[in-house]
């Protein structure tokens, strides 16, 4: 989306962050321009200037048309040849037909013709506005990138070809995409997301023609590491699919070849689904594409149970609703049944047989449903969560940890992973964030200091106790570790290291090649290969020989490096349902652990036993199912929309006057520190600069934030975030978010997120700031004042967030080292005689001051901003209770007002330490 109120001018390539986007407005402004002319005509300096601005868009699509199987490159030309010839009444028809089939997405459903009198007004249809059923029935459309250097002759042989074998009986139908180059192809998948299929065969040639700067940054994406110039014409063809399973790994690559067995045997083709010699088969080219994209398209358990579902079942068991017996004999619950439809209650079983599966014990479709789930999310394995991820970190850190192992925690992660680590038994090492004190909120763990805990640790010698490191990736504010970094130089200090990544908010990452290089499973699969090659060998030691000796600040200042018998031991987390298509609660957790089969599975099991229902819901299991469907199909085209969507609110926000005026949206800079910025990059946008190139940011900075992640500062607006969010968006507009600071709002994107609603939010926050304009013209200087009072106490009187402080001794294992047993804290405060409450006022801070120690006996957390700043066993520092007593939320898990601050009584601790 393209949004200004500076300029009425027509927007140029700079303005675009995609060449999606520009593709999408290009053509509006051409059916936009052709409607001119039907009413303008051609004649006049009017006509004459429409015709300039017609043929400069016909430049502008040409070089990105050729990459898309609709229009095609005929019907291209025969547009252009219509402007030519001055035909605008057939050009206008022609345009219209096209723009609005590809806004619709008609061309997906049937063939359009291009040119007559006939319209067919179904071409006008939106896809969306079809009922379900019709578009359910609908074959699914792709499109396959040839990739030859053929002629126009050469090209119409095999389009025909491909068109000659097709069935009634297919399951999908596909239009083919001819380009010529290696590069080519790799901007073709990156740009064009209808491609589910790559046929590279041996006429290919290197280099793309192709000068258009938007398409050309794509390249870029590839990595400035792959050097393809000195390849030989006979190593193209394998190449090609090599990096087309490191761009888009969804993709089935097909390569057909002239080179003997042999040559081609040792080659490395990435995920190349099967090598055709020498063939001209065009039928059983066609069977291996369709059934390429059918091995993503089923879903083994939805599958399963539309056929239980379809199937006359008496039920003599629990779960009167099943079937919807209960609410169809009802007199008085109807109107659920009308509300839902019959299809959820036809599907509700606690039934494992007749079909169906056991999630504790999958043997058949959820079995099944799983491995592909692991496949698409580039695990080892996956397992599937009904009951969200609180429960999968749980699981997670029960099979993992011992009680007494040591485990570096992020302070501000979920409340899930503070309740495991009392669950576990854990020693428990808590990291601080970096703060971000002028907007109330916390950025993410230096990798420095996740180095200082453990060399400490390893000085105390207790790093044989030390069993995982658990990160929050992406946090709730888009901040983005360096997840290769962080692993090497972590398993370079133990080289067991178990790593958990809380990618709660990330599970969309794995579908877009720029996301995909910092998720856990993206880098496991990286290490597993990298560590075993001799060039990290040799590195290794060359790195040891010169830290021989060294001390702990050189080794706190130097990139290390892992050695080479290192394990890959990486989970993760993930809220399907918050990121991607699923039920809530929806979630899963995918392992690539090198050690997962010799030592964790029976502990695994277990403790996935102890956390999940015996009566897992059905109907979450199936969304999971087909939720992974969609994304192996379509992820990347829908995690496109939405980071372009991301951008467009960023833009509008950063280029609007009015909005300036009240509003900020926080950069790149605001939320990371210039020393965790290698890159050098400011913010995505710039209204002077334009855009940043996101990939050599995420590809080299320690820190990188998450544009679909949109934090908006509010406090010029004299609403704290809390305010803002419930008493103007939700009530006033209906636009709900989640997440608030002191004087922040965030607003993420997601893959359902439209262009309509993204248009929508820029406009409520230009009619907010224009109200505000009013307000203040009318007020009075008292009224003037009091307003600028509220922005100052929010912009500027921001209390300082404090760190964690310390464990009291009593739950320490020793006074050198800072891990505390959270679980004996936790426990200890079962026993009222072992608690008092003190309250929370300016007395009680002069008490700390003066020297008292007090420990908390309880997790308390406010929201915002989410996550405890005080556990069980913690000493309570001034600067803690300073930033509590200066909280103005209306929510503290843990604290009760009418009674106090619960604490430990000394006789309590006392008790322990003897």
């Amino acid at each position: 989306m393209n949004v200004s109120a500076t300029t009425t001018r027509s927007p140029s390539i700079g303005d675009y962050y995609s060449a999606t986007q520009l593709r999408a407005d290009r053509w509006s402004s051409l059916r936009e321009t052709a409607e001119s002319l039907i009413v303008h005509g051609i004649e006049g300096r009017q006509g004459k200037k429409l015709l300039a601005t017609a043929e400069s868009l016909f430049e502008a699509l040409a070089p990105i048309e050729v990459y898309w199987a609709f229009p095609g490159a005929s019907t291209f030309e025969h547009l252009r040849r219509l402007l030519e010839q001055r035909n605008v009444d057939d050009l206008c028809a022609a345009v219209r037909r096209v723009a609005r089939a590809l806004t619709s997405g008609a061309y997906r459903r049937r063939s359009i013709t291009i040119g007559g009198d006939d319209v067919d007004n179904e071409d006008y249809e939106d896809d969306n506005a079809l009922p379900l059923e019709a578009r359910a029935l609908g074959r699914p459309y792709f499109e396959v990138l040839i990739v030859d250097n053929v002629n126009e002759h050469q090209e119409r042989f095999l389009r025909n070809n491909l068109h000659r074998v097709r069935r009634t009986e297919d399951p999908f139908i596909y239009e083919p995409v001819v380009v010529p180059s290696l590069e080519d192809a790799l901007m073709g998948i990156l740009f064009n997301y209808n491609v589910q299929a790559i046929v590279v065969r041996p006429g290919l040639t290197l280099k793309s023609q192709n000068v258009l700067p938007i398409l050309k940054q794509y390249l870029t994406r590839i990595g400035d590491n792959e050097d393809v110039d000195d390849l030989q014409p006979s190593d193209y063809g394998p190449e090609a699919c090599r990096l087309i399973a490191k761009v888009r790994p969804e993709l089935d690559a097909y390569l057909i070849t002239d080179r003997s067995a042999e040559d081609i045997a040792g080659l490395d083709l990435g995920l190349c689904r099967r090598v055709f010699y020498n063939q001209e088969d065009f039928l059983e080219l066609h069977l291996n594409i369709l059934r390429g994209v059918n091995r993503r398209y089923k879903t083994p358990f939805f599958n399963a149970l539309k056929e239980y579902s379809r199937q006359p079942t008496g039920v003599f068991h629990a779960m009167p609703i099943s079937r919807g017996k209960s609410i169809s004999r009802s007199h008085w619950i109807q109107d659920m049944g009308a509300f839902y439809g019959p299809n959820i209650f036809l599907a509700e079983t606690s039934a494992t047989s007749g079909g169906l599966d056991s999630l504790l014990e999958p043997k058949g479709p959820i079995k099944e449903a799983q491995d592909m789930a692991a496949r698409a999310f580039g695990a080892k394995q996956t397992f599937f969560a009904t009951n969200g991820t609180s429960t999968c970190n749980k699981v997670v850190v029960q099979a993992l940890v011992r009680p007494g192992d040591i485990v570096l925690v992020d302070r501000d992660c979920h409340k899930s992973h503070h309740y495991g680590m009392v669950l576990a038994g854990a020693n428990v090492v808590y990291m601080d964030s970096y703060p971000l004190h002028e907007y109330s909120m916390y950025g993410a763990v230096p990798l420095r200091e996740i180095k200082h805990k453990l060399l400490e640790l390893k000085a105390a010698g207790k790093l044989n106790k030390v069993r995982m490191v658990l990160l929050t990736n992406c946090t709730f504010d888009g901040l983005v570790y360096n997840v290769q970094r962080v692993m090497e130089e972590c398993l370079a200090i133990k080289k067991d290291l178990v790593f958990l990544w809380d990618e709660a908010w990330f599970a969309f990452a794995r579908f877009n090649p720029t996301y995909r290089q910092r998720t856990a499973m993206g880098v496991a699969n990286l290490m597993r290969h990298s560590l075993r090659t001799p060039e990290v060998a040799a590195a290794y030691a060359e790195q040891q020989k010169e830290l021989e000796g060294a001390d702990d600040e050189t080794l706190l200042n130097t990139r290390l490096l892992p050695p080479p018998d290192a394990r890959v031991r990486a989970y993760a987390t993930q809220s399907t349902h918050k990121t991607l298509t699923s039920l809530r609660q929806g979630s899963m957790i995918h392992v690539n652990d090198q050690d997962f089969k010799g030592e964790v599975e029976q502990a695994f099991h277990e403790a996935y036993m102890t956390h999940t229902s015996t009566s897992p819901n059905y109907q979450i299991i199936a969304s999971l199912d087909v939720g992974r469907r969609q994304v192996e199909l379509e992820g990347f085209e829908f995690v496109q929309r939405q980071v372009e969507s991301a951008m467009a609110i960023r833009r509008a926000v950063a280029s609007h006057p009015v909005l300036q005026k009240y509003f900020k949206v926080l950069t790149v800079a605001d939320m990371i520190p210039v020393e965790y910025r290698e890159s050098g990059a400011t913010s995505y946008f710039d209204a002077e600069k334009g855009w940043t190139d996101m990939w050599d940011v995420w590809e080299r900075d320690a820190f990188v934030l998450d544009p679909t992640r949109v934090t908006l500062a509010v406090g010029g607006t004299g609403w704290d975030g809390d305010t803002f969010k419930t008493k103007i968006l939700m009530d006033k507009y209906g636009i709900q978010i989640n997440k608030t600071s002191r004087n922040t709002v965030l607003f993420m994107t997601n893959i359902g997120t439209t262009r309509s609603s993204v248009a929508y939010l820029i406009e409520v926050l230009v009619e907010i700031a224009n109200d505000l304009d009013d307000l203040l013209d009318d007020a009075s200087k008292m009224e003037k004042r009091s307003f600028e009072n509220r922005v100052s106490a929010l912009v500027d009187q921001v209390p300082p967030l404090p760190d964690f402080s310390c464990f009291h001794d009593a739950f320490r294992s020793g006074a050198v080292t800072p891990e505390g047993d959270i679980r004996t804290a936790f426990f200890l405060a079962y026993d009222e005689d072992n608690c008092d409450y003190l309250n929370l006022d300016d007395k009680l801070v002069e008490r700390l001051s003066a020297g008292e120690e007090l420990v908390s006996a309880s997790f308390i957390i406010p929201y915002p901003p989410g996550f405890p700043i005080l556990v069980p066993g913690q000493v309570i520092s001034p600067e803690i209770l300073s930033f509590m007593l200066a909280l103005d939320v209306s929510e503290i898990h843990g604290y009760r007002p009418d009674l106090g601050l619960r604490v430990f009584t000394k006789e309590a601790l006392k008790k322990l330490t003897k």
